[in-house]
Protein backbone atom coordinates (compact mmCIF):
# COMPACT_ATOMS: atom_id res chain seq x y z
CA UNK A 1 0.00 0.00 0.00
CA UNK A 2 1.02 3.32 -1.23
CA UNK A 3 -0.45 4.96 2.54
CA UNK A 4 -3.55 6.19 3.88
CA UNK A 5 -5.17 9.10 3.50
CA UNK A 6 -8.10 10.00 7.08
CA UNK A 7 -11.16 11.50 6.88
CA UNK A 8 -10.74 15.09 8.02
CA UNK A 9 -7.97 14.49 4.60
CA UNK A 10 -11.24 14.13 2.73
CA UNK A 11 -13.34 16.42 4.34
CA UNK A 12 -10.98 19.29 3.45
CA UNK A 13 -10.49 18.25 -0.25
CA UNK A 14 -14.36 17.01 -1.62
CA UNK A 15 -16.46 20.29 -2.02
CA UNK A 16 -19.49 18.95 -4.08
CA UNK A 17 -20.85 16.62 -1.60
CA UNK A 18 -23.46 14.99 -3.74
CA UNK A 19 -22.90 11.62 -5.15
CA UNK A 20 -21.68 12.34 -8.76
CA UNK A 21 -19.91 15.35 -7.37
CA UNK A 22 -17.72 13.03 -4.33
CA UNK A 23 -17.26 10.72 -7.44
CA UNK A 24 -16.29 13.05 -9.51
CA UNK A 25 -13.68 15.44 -7.12
CA UNK A 26 -12.05 11.57 -6.02
CA UNK A 27 -11.58 10.60 -9.46
CA UNK A 28 -9.60 13.91 -10.30
CA UNK A 29 -7.95 13.33 -6.55
CA UNK A 30 -6.75 9.80 -7.99
CA UNK A 31 -5.87 11.04 -11.83
CA UNK A 32 -3.34 14.24 -9.99
CA UNK A 33 -1.98 11.55 -7.64
CA UNK A 34 -2.98 13.14 -4.72
CA UNK A 35 -4.64 9.82 -3.85
CA UNK A 36 -1.99 6.95 -5.65
CA UNK A 37 -2.50 3.64 -6.55
CA UNK A 38 -2.95 1.21 -3.49
CA UNK A 39 -4.20 4.22 -1.11
CA UNK A 40 -6.60 2.71 1.55
CA UNK A 41 -9.89 4.76 1.88
CA UNK A 42 -11.61 5.66 5.04
CA UNK A 43 -14.10 3.88 6.22
CA UNK A 44 -17.18 5.00 4.96
CA UNK A 45 -18.85 5.59 7.89
CA UNK A 46 -16.00 7.72 9.38
CA UNK A 47 -15.88 9.75 5.91
CA UNK A 48 -20.30 9.93 5.52
CA UNK A 49 -19.59 11.67 9.52
CA UNK A 50 -16.45 14.16 8.08
CA UNK A 51 -18.28 15.23 4.58
CA UNK A 52 -21.81 15.43 6.96
CA UNK A 53 -24.05 12.94 4.40
CA UNK A 54 -25.25 9.87 4.81
CA UNK A 55 -23.27 6.46 4.53
CA UNK A 56 -26.23 5.51 1.56
CA UNK A 57 -24.47 8.11 -0.57
CA UNK A 58 -20.93 7.94 0.14
CA UNK A 59 -21.77 4.01 -1.09
CA UNK A 60 -23.23 5.33 -4.24
CA UNK A 61 -20.46 7.34 -5.01
CA UNK A 62 -18.06 4.70 -4.08
CA UNK A 63 -19.87 2.24 -6.24
CA UNK A 64 -19.74 4.39 -9.23
CA UNK A 65 -15.81 4.28 -8.90
CA UNK A 66 -15.62 0.80 -8.28
CA UNK A 67 -17.98 0.31 -11.56
CA UNK A 68 -15.16 1.72 -13.17
CA UNK A 69 -12.44 -0.15 -11.99
CA UNK A 70 -10.84 3.27 -10.00
CA UNK A 71 -11.16 1.62 -6.69
CA UNK A 72 -11.60 -2.26 -5.44
CA UNK A 73 -12.35 -3.68 -1.92
CA UNK A 74 -15.38 -3.83 -0.03
CA UNK A 75 -16.26 -4.83 3.85
CA UNK A 76 -13.76 -6.16 6.17
CA UNK A 77 -10.56 -5.77 4.10
CA UNK A 78 -10.89 -2.25 3.17
CA UNK A 79 -11.31 0.09 0.18
CA UNK A 80 -8.42 0.96 -1.94
CA UNK A 81 -7.18 2.58 -5.26
CA UNK A 82 -6.55 0.26 -7.73
CA UNK A 83 -6.27 2.24 -10.73
CA UNK A 84 -6.12 6.18 -12.27
CA UNK A 85 -7.49 6.20 -14.94
CA UNK A 86 -10.58 4.82 -16.48
CA UNK A 87 -11.54 3.89 -20.36
CA UNK A 88 -15.51 3.05 -20.67
CA UNK A 89 -16.10 -0.01 -22.70
CA UNK A 90 -19.65 -1.99 -23.03
CA UNK A 91 -18.83 -5.27 -21.45
CA UNK A 92 -20.78 -7.59 -22.97
CA UNK A 93 -20.22 -6.65 -26.94
CA UNK A 94 -16.22 -6.00 -26.13
CA UNK A 95 -16.45 -9.28 -24.44
CA UNK A 96 -16.91 -10.76 -28.48
CA UNK A 97 -14.00 -12.52 -29.48
CA UNK A 98 -12.05 -13.21 -32.70
CA UNK A 99 -13.05 -16.60 -33.74
CA UNK A 100 -10.44 -16.62 -37.46
CA UNK A 101 -11.58 -16.71 -40.53
CA UNK A 102 -12.05 -20.49 -40.63
CA UNK A 103 -14.92 -20.42 -37.91
CA UNK A 104 -18.53 -20.21 -38.80
CA UNK A 105 -19.41 -17.00 -37.02
CA UNK A 106 -22.86 -16.98 -35.75
CA UNK A 107 -22.75 -14.21 -32.66
CA UNK A 108 -23.62 -11.12 -35.16
CA UNK A 109 -27.62 -10.79 -35.60
CA UNK A 110 -27.35 -9.11 -39.01
CA UNK A 111 -28.70 -8.90 -41.82
CA UNK A 112 -27.59 -10.25 -45.11
CA UNK A 113 -25.74 -7.69 -47.42
CA UNK A 114 -27.13 -8.86 -50.21
CA UNK A 115 -30.68 -8.60 -49.19
CA UNK A 116 -30.30 -4.76 -48.39
CA UNK A 117 -31.48 -2.27 -50.75
CA UNK A 118 -29.15 -0.60 -53.42
CA UNK A 119 -28.20 2.76 -51.75
CA UNK A 120 -26.77 4.99 -55.19
CA UNK A 121 -29.70 6.83 -56.04
CA UNK A 122 -30.97 7.19 -52.27
CA UNK A 123 -27.57 8.83 -51.58
CA UNK A 124 -27.20 10.91 -54.95
CA UNK A 125 -31.06 12.36 -53.73
CA UNK A 126 -29.91 12.78 -49.94
CA UNK A 127 -27.41 14.80 -51.58
CA UNK A 128 -29.37 17.61 -52.04
CA UNK A 129 -31.02 17.10 -48.89
CA UNK A 130 -33.38 20.72 -48.02
CA UNK A 131 -31.07 23.06 -45.56
CA UNK A 132 -28.15 20.96 -46.63
CA UNK A 133 -24.94 21.87 -44.54
CA UNK A 134 -26.85 24.06 -42.06
CA UNK A 135 -25.57 24.28 -38.61
CA UNK A 136 -29.47 24.74 -37.01
CA UNK A 137 -30.15 21.44 -35.18
CA UNK A 138 -32.88 20.25 -36.73
CA UNK A 139 -34.88 17.57 -34.95
CA UNK A 140 -35.89 15.66 -38.39
CA UNK A 141 -36.44 16.43 -41.74
CA UNK A 142 -39.77 17.31 -43.21
CA UNK A 143 -39.90 14.96 -45.50
CA UNK A 144 -38.26 12.24 -43.39
CA UNK A 145 -41.06 12.85 -41.00
CA UNK A 146 -43.98 13.03 -44.09
CA UNK A 147 -42.97 9.18 -44.89
CA UNK A 148 -43.06 7.81 -40.99
CA UNK A 149 -45.95 8.80 -40.00
CA UNK A 150 -47.48 7.26 -42.74
CA UNK A 151 -46.46 4.05 -40.96
CA UNK A 152 -45.70 5.43 -37.31
CA UNK A 153 -48.44 3.58 -34.73
CA UNK A 154 -49.91 6.15 -33.34
CA UNK A 155 -49.96 10.05 -33.80
CA UNK A 156 -47.24 11.19 -31.61
CA UNK A 157 -46.55 14.92 -30.43
CA UNK A 158 -42.95 15.00 -32.14
CA UNK A 159 -40.39 13.16 -34.00
CA UNK A 160 -36.31 13.09 -33.69
CA UNK A 161 -33.68 11.56 -36.24
CA UNK A 162 -31.12 10.11 -34.46
CA UNK A 163 -27.91 8.24 -35.59
CA UNK A 164 -28.97 4.45 -35.30
CA UNK A 165 -31.53 2.90 -33.10
CA UNK A 166 -28.89 2.40 -29.71
CA UNK A 167 -27.77 5.52 -29.80
CA UNK A 168 -31.70 6.50 -29.70
CA UNK A 169 -31.44 4.19 -26.28
CA UNK A 170 -27.70 5.74 -25.16
CA UNK A 171 -29.10 9.85 -25.94
CA UNK A 172 -32.40 8.93 -24.17
CA UNK A 173 -30.51 7.06 -21.20
CA UNK A 174 -28.41 9.52 -20.72
CA UNK A 175 -30.69 12.58 -21.07
CA UNK A 176 -33.62 11.04 -18.67
CA UNK A 177 -32.07 8.53 -16.31
CA UNK A 178 -30.06 9.92 -13.79
CA UNK A 179 -26.96 7.77 -12.65
CA UNK A 180 -28.10 4.94 -10.03
CA UNK A 181 -31.74 5.56 -10.95
CA UNK A 182 -33.68 2.04 -11.22
CA UNK A 183 -34.81 1.15 -15.11
CA UNK A 184 -36.77 -2.38 -16.03
CA UNK A 185 -35.72 -4.31 -18.59
CA UNK A 186 -36.93 -7.30 -20.08
CA UNK A 187 -35.49 -10.22 -19.39
CA UNK A 188 -33.75 -11.56 -21.88
CA UNK A 189 -32.86 -8.52 -23.95
CA UNK A 190 -30.11 -6.98 -26.08
CA UNK A 191 -26.71 -7.03 -24.61
CA UNK A 192 -26.07 -3.64 -26.19
CA UNK A 193 -29.02 -2.30 -23.73
CA UNK A 194 -27.77 -3.87 -20.59
CA UNK A 195 -24.13 -2.51 -21.94
CA UNK A 196 -25.71 1.00 -22.15
CA UNK A 197 -27.49 0.94 -18.46
CA UNK A 198 -24.34 -0.50 -16.95
CA UNK A 199 -22.56 2.18 -18.54
CA UNK A 200 -25.08 4.94 -16.83
CA UNK A 201 -24.77 3.01 -13.10
CA UNK A 202 -28.35 1.86 -13.44
CA UNK A 203 -30.26 -0.36 -11.01
CA UNK A 204 -31.51 -3.22 -13.66
CA UNK A 205 -34.98 -4.54 -12.68
CA UNK A 206 -35.37 -7.89 -15.07
CA UNK A 207 -38.62 -8.70 -16.18
CA UNK A 208 -39.42 -12.05 -16.87
CA UNK A 209 -40.80 -12.94 -20.45
CA UNK A 210 -42.49 -15.64 -22.35
CA UNK A 211 -43.53 -16.49 -25.71
CA UNK A 212 -46.24 -13.37 -25.91
CA UNK A 213 -43.95 -11.09 -24.12
CA UNK A 214 -43.06 -9.50 -20.43
CA UNK A 215 -44.83 -11.20 -17.84
CA UNK A 216 -47.61 -9.32 -16.10
CA UNK A 217 -46.76 -10.29 -12.79
CA UNK A 218 -42.78 -10.44 -13.29
CA UNK A 219 -43.64 -6.97 -14.34
CA UNK A 220 -46.06 -5.81 -11.28
CA UNK A 221 -43.02 -6.94 -8.86
CA UNK A 222 -40.40 -4.93 -10.87
CA UNK A 223 -42.73 -2.32 -10.58
CA UNK A 224 -42.60 -1.89 -6.41
CA UNK A 225 -39.37 -0.72 -7.21
CA UNK A 226 -40.37 1.90 -8.52
CA UNK A 227 -38.46 2.14 -12.03
CA UNK A 228 -38.01 5.57 -13.84
CA UNK A 229 -38.17 3.60 -16.87
CA UNK A 230 -39.19 0.71 -18.60
CA UNK A 231 -37.64 -0.68 -21.43
CA UNK A 232 -39.29 -3.53 -23.63
CA UNK A 233 -39.29 -4.70 -27.65
CA UNK A 234 -43.23 -4.94 -28.58
CA UNK A 235 -42.79 -6.22 -31.72
CA UNK A 236 -39.62 -8.54 -32.44
CA UNK A 237 -37.42 -8.99 -29.90
CA UNK A 238 -34.10 -8.80 -30.83
CA UNK A 239 -32.92 -11.84 -29.09
CA UNK A 240 -35.29 -14.49 -28.85
CA UNK A 241 -37.55 -14.00 -31.86
CA UNK A 242 -40.89 -13.52 -30.07
CA UNK A 243 -43.71 -10.63 -30.48
CA UNK A 244 -45.59 -9.24 -27.84
CA UNK A 245 -49.10 -10.18 -28.29
CA UNK A 246 -52.05 -7.72 -28.43
CA UNK A 247 -53.35 -9.49 -25.25
CA UNK A 248 -50.13 -9.30 -23.62
CA UNK A 249 -49.74 -5.24 -24.94
CA UNK A 250 -53.50 -4.88 -23.25
CA UNK A 251 -52.12 -6.47 -20.15
CA UNK A 252 -49.03 -4.41 -19.49
CA UNK A 253 -50.94 -1.40 -20.85
CA UNK A 254 -53.30 -1.72 -17.97
CA UNK A 255 -50.52 -2.43 -15.39
CA UNK A 256 -48.59 0.84 -16.29
CA UNK A 257 -52.13 3.01 -16.27
CA UNK A 258 -51.68 4.39 -12.71
CA UNK A 259 -47.80 4.80 -13.00
CA UNK A 260 -45.51 7.39 -14.05
CA UNK A 261 -42.27 5.31 -15.17
CA UNK A 262 -41.35 6.09 -19.00
CA UNK A 263 -42.21 3.84 -21.77
CA UNK A 264 -39.57 2.69 -24.25
CA UNK A 265 -40.58 0.98 -27.08
CA UNK A 266 -37.62 -0.64 -29.15
CA UNK A 267 -38.13 -1.55 -32.03
CA UNK A 268 -34.95 -2.25 -33.72
CA UNK A 269 -35.42 -5.39 -36.33
CA UNK A 270 -38.50 -3.13 -37.76
CA UNK A 271 -39.83 -4.22 -41.25
CA UNK A 272 -38.30 -7.48 -41.22
CA UNK A 273 -40.53 -8.86 -38.74
CA UNK A 274 -44.24 -10.17 -39.89
CA UNK A 275 -46.21 -8.89 -36.83
CA UNK A 276 -48.08 -5.49 -37.73
CA UNK A 277 -46.54 -2.18 -35.42
CA UNK A 278 -48.32 -1.47 -32.07
CA UNK A 279 -47.19 0.82 -29.29
CA UNK A 280 -48.83 2.47 -26.04
CA UNK A 281 -48.24 5.90 -27.71
CA UNK A 282 -52.17 6.37 -27.81
CA UNK A 283 -52.74 5.38 -24.48
CA UNK A 284 -49.85 7.34 -22.91
CA UNK A 285 -48.36 9.94 -25.33
CA UNK A 286 -46.82 12.26 -22.84
CA UNK A 287 -44.02 9.17 -21.29
CA UNK A 288 -43.73 6.70 -24.17
CA UNK A 289 -40.65 6.73 -26.65
CA UNK A 290 -41.17 4.71 -29.64
CA UNK A 291 -38.06 3.67 -31.65
CA UNK A 292 -37.77 2.45 -35.34
CA UNK A 293 -34.03 1.73 -36.45
CA UNK A 294 -33.74 1.19 -40.00
CA UNK A 295 -30.40 -0.49 -39.92
CA UNK A 296 -31.49 -4.17 -40.23
CA UNK A 297 -34.35 -3.11 -43.33
CA UNK A 298 -32.28 -0.22 -45.12
CA UNK A 299 -28.82 -0.64 -44.27
CA UNK A 300 -26.60 -0.28 -41.20
CA UNK A 301 -24.27 2.35 -42.70
CA UNK A 302 -27.23 4.66 -42.97
CA UNK A 303 -27.12 4.89 -39.18
CA UNK A 304 -30.27 6.12 -38.86
CA UNK A 305 -33.69 5.51 -36.40
CA UNK A 306 -36.58 7.72 -35.64
CA UNK A 307 -37.92 8.07 -31.88
CA UNK A 308 -41.54 9.71 -30.88
CA UNK A 309 -42.47 11.07 -27.63
CA UNK A 310 -43.61 14.20 -26.04
CA UNK A 311 -42.65 17.38 -27.03
CA UNK A 312 -41.33 18.11 -23.81
CA UNK A 313 -39.21 14.50 -24.02
CA UNK A 314 -37.79 15.01 -27.33
CA UNK A 315 -36.69 18.63 -26.23
CA UNK A 316 -34.69 17.06 -23.36
CA UNK A 317 -32.99 14.30 -25.70
CA UNK A 318 -32.16 16.88 -27.99
CA UNK A 319 -31.51 19.10 -25.65
CA UNK A 320 -28.62 16.64 -24.58
CA UNK A 321 -27.42 16.24 -28.16
CA UNK A 322 -26.17 19.85 -28.16
CA UNK A 323 -23.20 18.37 -26.20
CA UNK A 324 -22.88 16.61 -28.91
CA UNK A 325 -23.83 16.30 -32.92
CA UNK A 326 -26.61 18.33 -32.62
CA UNK A 327 -28.51 16.78 -35.24
CA UNK A 328 -28.48 13.74 -37.60
CA UNK A 329 -26.69 14.32 -40.93
CA UNK A 330 -29.89 15.85 -43.32
CA UNK A 331 -27.99 13.71 -46.40
CA UNK A 332 -28.95 10.45 -44.27
CA UNK A 333 -32.05 11.51 -43.85
CA UNK A 334 -33.16 12.60 -46.82
CA UNK A 335 -31.89 9.23 -48.32
CA UNK A 336 -33.72 7.03 -46.14
CA UNK A 337 -37.09 9.22 -47.00
CA UNK A 338 -36.12 8.15 -50.43
CA UNK A 339 -35.80 4.78 -49.96
CA UNK A 340 -39.13 5.15 -48.15
CA UNK A 341 -41.03 5.88 -51.21
CA UNK A 342 -39.04 3.62 -53.69
CA UNK A 343 -40.90 0.79 -54.05
CA UNK A 344 -37.90 -1.22 -55.88
CA UNK A 345 -36.96 -0.98 -52.18
CA UNK A 346 -39.53 -2.01 -51.08
CA UNK A 347 -39.77 -5.52 -52.93
CA UNK A 348 -36.36 -5.89 -51.89
CA UNK A 349 -37.63 -5.36 -48.22
CA UNK A 350 -40.07 -8.26 -48.64
CA UNK A 351 -38.04 -10.29 -50.29
CA UNK A 352 -35.25 -10.45 -47.46
CA UNK A 353 -38.30 -10.53 -44.56
CA UNK A 354 -39.44 -14.07 -46.64
CA UNK A 355 -35.65 -15.38 -46.95
CA UNK A 356 -35.32 -14.06 -43.05
CA UNK A 357 -38.32 -15.87 -41.94
CA UNK A 358 -37.16 -19.28 -44.05
CA UNK A 359 -33.55 -19.09 -42.72
CA UNK A 360 -34.55 -19.05 -39.36
CA UNK A 361 -37.65 -21.69 -39.11
CA UNK A 362 -35.14 -23.97 -41.48
CA UNK A 363 -33.00 -24.57 -38.41
CA UNK A 364 -35.49 -24.45 -35.84
CA UNK A 365 -37.29 -27.24 -37.73
CA UNK A 366 -34.07 -28.74 -37.63
CA UNK A 367 -33.26 -28.97 -34.72
CA UNK A 368 -37.09 -30.27 -33.60
CA UNK A 369 -36.02 -33.12 -35.72
CA UNK A 370 -33.04 -33.61 -33.33
CA UNK A 371 -34.80 -33.36 -30.54
CA UNK A 372 -34.04 -29.84 -29.45
CA UNK A 373 -37.29 -28.07 -29.04
CA UNK A 374 -36.79 -24.01 -29.85
CA UNK A 375 -39.23 -21.73 -30.75
CA UNK A 376 -40.27 -20.29 -34.38
CA UNK A 377 -40.41 -16.85 -34.14
CA UNK A 378 -38.93 -14.25 -36.55
CA UNK A 379 -36.05 -11.85 -37.28
CA UNK A 380 -32.54 -12.52 -37.30
CA UNK A 381 -30.84 -15.18 -34.85
CA UNK A 382 -32.88 -17.69 -32.35
CA UNK A 383 -32.77 -18.33 -28.99
CA UNK A 384 -32.35 -21.89 -28.37
CA UNK A 385 -32.45 -23.75 -24.40
CA UNK A 386 -29.40 -25.82 -23.77
CA UNK A 387 -28.67 -28.15 -20.67
CA UNK A 388 -25.18 -26.25 -19.95
CA UNK A 389 -24.07 -23.08 -21.66
CA UNK A 390 -20.19 -23.83 -20.88
CA UNK A 391 -20.65 -27.48 -22.03
CA UNK A 392 -22.73 -25.91 -24.96
CA UNK A 393 -20.42 -23.10 -26.45
CA UNK A 394 -17.13 -25.66 -25.43
CA UNK A 395 -18.94 -28.51 -27.91
CA UNK A 396 -19.34 -25.62 -30.39
CA UNK A 397 -16.30 -24.12 -30.46
CA UNK A 398 -14.80 -27.29 -31.13
CA UNK A 399 -16.48 -27.92 -34.39
CA UNK A 400 -15.46 -24.32 -35.28
CA UNK A 401 -18.95 -22.94 -35.04
CA UNK A 402 -19.36 -19.77 -33.27
CA UNK A 403 -22.24 -18.56 -30.76
CA UNK A 404 -23.45 -16.48 -27.89
CA UNK A 405 -23.97 -17.80 -24.68
CA UNK A 406 -27.42 -16.71 -23.34
CA UNK A 407 -26.02 -15.16 -19.95
CA UNK A 408 -25.04 -12.26 -22.22
CA UNK A 409 -28.36 -11.01 -22.72
CA UNK A 410 -29.40 -11.85 -19.51
CA UNK A 411 -28.99 -10.64 -16.19
CA UNK A 412 -30.92 -13.34 -14.27
CA UNK A 413 -29.42 -17.10 -14.60
CA UNK A 414 -29.46 -18.17 -18.13
CA UNK A 415 -29.38 -21.76 -19.93
CA UNK A 416 -29.70 -20.30 -23.89
CA UNK A 417 -27.49 -19.61 -26.87
CA UNK A 418 -27.93 -16.99 -29.17
CA UNK A 419 -27.57 -18.19 -32.20
CA UNK A 420 -27.39 -16.06 -35.63
CA UNK A 421 -29.84 -16.86 -38.43
CA UNK A 422 -29.87 -14.11 -41.35
CA UNK A 423 -26.60 -15.33 -43.14
CA UNK A 424 -27.27 -19.36 -42.24
CA UNK A 425 -28.48 -21.37 -45.47
CA UNK A 426 -26.03 -23.80 -46.61
CA UNK A 427 -24.39 -24.98 -43.82
CA UNK A 428 -27.74 -25.82 -41.51
CA UNK A 429 -28.08 -29.23 -41.03
CA UNK A 430 -24.39 -29.24 -39.84
CA UNK A 431 -25.37 -26.37 -37.49
CA UNK A 432 -28.09 -28.02 -35.84
CA UNK A 433 -26.15 -31.73 -35.76
CA UNK A 434 -23.94 -29.57 -33.43
CA UNK A 435 -26.35 -27.97 -31.43
CA UNK A 436 -27.88 -31.56 -30.86
CA UNK A 437 -25.17 -32.41 -29.32
CA UNK A 438 -23.99 -29.20 -27.70
CA UNK A 439 -27.53 -28.48 -25.89
CA UNK A 440 -27.71 -31.97 -23.73
CA UNK A 441 -25.15 -32.13 -20.78
CA UNK A 442 -25.22 -35.35 -18.85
Amino acid sequence: MSGNRDAAWFAEKLNDRTIRGIALETSALIRAGALPVGTKLPPIRDLAFALGISPATLSEAWSELRRQKIISGRGRNGTWVSGDRFVAKPARLASVGDYGHDALNLTAAVPDIRLLPKLEAAMAYGASAENLNSYERSRILPELEEQVRKTWPYEPEAFLATNGGYNAVYTLINALVMPGATVAIEDPTGMRLLDILEDRGARIIPVKCDEEGPLPPSLEEALKYRPVAFIFQPRIHSVTGQSVSAARMAAIAAILRDKDTLIVEDDGIADISTAPRHSMGHLYPDRVIHILSYSKTHGPDLRLAVLSSSRAIVDQIQSYRSFSSGWTSRILQAAVAWLLRDEATAACLDRARQIYLERRAGLIDALGERGVEARHGGGLCAWIPVSSEPFAMVTLAARGIAVHPGAKFSILPSSHLRVATANLSERRKEVADAIALAAVHT
